[in-house]
């Protein structure tokens, strides 16, 4: 089976059942990688502004540890909301040896940035990680090279084929060598002139096969470089997994007594203060302010959407997601993005955005009223997702980075989510 987004590596689709045992798919490119697996790959930067939809998105259908956050809908929208807070530095790996040399067979979505802008104040920019997970650190100005979009993504990879990636990673490690990526070679912008001092990748899963082909790559390079690796666990994302075949009782039986009991008390309150439903918006882009109001509503200043510049960031970027996930909803293969609301009697009392794959639910962003915590909304408004990933035939709830109690209530197993870090001497020296 050829691998896309929407095959997820923890349950992918079973093979047709048309298909003998033993047949593979057709060996073409798309199915095996780079049509000369022994040939030395290039690295070169290209605007991302230069690299169609088409194009991304091919490359992102075959890696299957690919995500809602590696298309070229959410990359699009984070640089229309945060550009000025990054310089692109996207880079795209060819074979030199194709029929055509300049076709990409991979992309690597990179920005760069130093650690610590001068702008970060006004818009409260920070790359979060989880709180009692020391990452070791970067001086505040030195150049750092990230994954783009990375300061809102929960995981990011390498967009190729597997077979591809250690060629493609060995590629995008002799152009950091070369400087080839960062500086931005641009003689009016003096602000990213220097080398870069850190390669600062985050998002990365643990089972994802990127993550040993740029570590692997990082460390046979950076001994000759005198470069100083480190590979470190930067978060973990629990996730719900729903046993085959299962119903949402099904699923409730393999937590523990009294999880499960205090689940079912607390839907049983919210259900008797009225008529209880997760509606669906049919036109999420009208009702994204009554989805901000109920997250200022929870997290007022420390939320994404208060009323500086960079909340202004985060309504733009919010926005951009729904207007391209939605123009790309027709394209096969492609994840959706949803916005639903929990209601109590018609009331809405909690809202929440998810992707959707073949496999996985992925719980994005929510937003309950305080007023209606006697209800526990939260709670209530999660059960009655996992309902829907059950309903629509998913395996998973992905609840995404963050070690929150609840979602451990829910019976949540943590996937490890990597960085890997590169300094460069007294460049990078926190």
């Amino acid at each position: 089976m050829t691998p896309s987004l929407l095959a997820d590596p923890e349950c992918a689709r079973p093979a047709r059942a048309d298909q003998p045992a033993g047949e593979t798919e057709p060996q073409d490119r798309a199915a095996t990688g780079s049509a000369n697996p022994a040939t030395p790959l290039r690295a070169e930067r290209r605007a991302f502004s230069d690299i169609d939809a088409a194009t991304w998105n091919e490359l992102a259908f075959l890696n299957p540890y690919a995500t809602p956050f590696s298309t070229w809908a959410f990359h699009r929208a984070w640089w229309d909301a945060y550009g000025a807070n990054a310089h692109d530095q996207t880079v795209v790996v060819v074979d030199p040896s194709a029929a055509d040399p300049e076709k990409p067979v991979g992309i690597v979505p990179l920005m760069d940035r130093h650690v610590v802008e001068p702008s970060d104040e006004a818009t409260h920019t920070m790359l979060r990680h989880a709180d009692h997970l020391p990452l070791t650190p970067v001086a505040p100005t030195a150049c750092a090279v990230y994954f783009g979009a990375s300061y809102h993504a929960d995981y990011a990879t390498l967009l190729a084929h597997p077979n591809d990636m250690p060629r493609a990673a060995a590629a995008l490690v002799d152009a950091l060598a070369r400087d080839a990526v960062a500086p931005t070679p641009n003689p009016d912008d003096t602000t990213h002139l220097d080398p870069w001092g850190a390669v600062d990748m985050r998002r990365l899963r643990q089972a994802d096969p990127a993550t040993d082909a740029l570590a692997t790559a990082f460390g046979t390079r950076g001994i000759g470089e005198g470069w100083t690796l480190n590979v470190e666990r930067e978060d973990v994302c629990p996730v719900i997994r729903i046993p085959d075949g299962a119903d949402f009782d099904g699923l409730l039986a393999t937590l523990d007594k009294k999880e499960r009991h205090e689940i079912r008390r607390k839907v049983r309150r919210a259900e008797a203060a009225g008529a209880l439903e997760l509606v669906e918006s049919i036109d999420p882009i009208a009702d994204l302010d009554a989805f901000i109001d109920l997250h200022q509503a929870r997290w007022g200043d420390s939320g994404l959407f208060p009323a500086t510049p960079g909340g202004d960031q985060s309504r733009r970027f919010i926005r951009r997601l729904f207007e391209l996930f939605g123009e790309a909803a027709t394209t096969p293969g492609h994840p959706t993005l949803h916005l639903a609301f929990l209601t109590v009697a018609g009331k809405r009392i909690a809202a929440e955005i998810h992707f959707e794959t073949a496999g996985s639910v992925m719980y994005y962003n929510a937003g309950v009223d305080p007023e209606a915590r006697e209800l526990s909304p939260g709670v209530v408004l999660l059960e009655r997702l996992v309902r829907r990933a059950i309903e629509r035939g998913k395996c998973r709830v992905d609840l995404l980075r963050g070690d929150e109690p609840y979602k451990y209530e829910w019976g949540g197993v943590d996937e490890p989510v990597q960085r890997i870090l590169v300094r460069r001497g007294a460049r990078a020296a926190a």
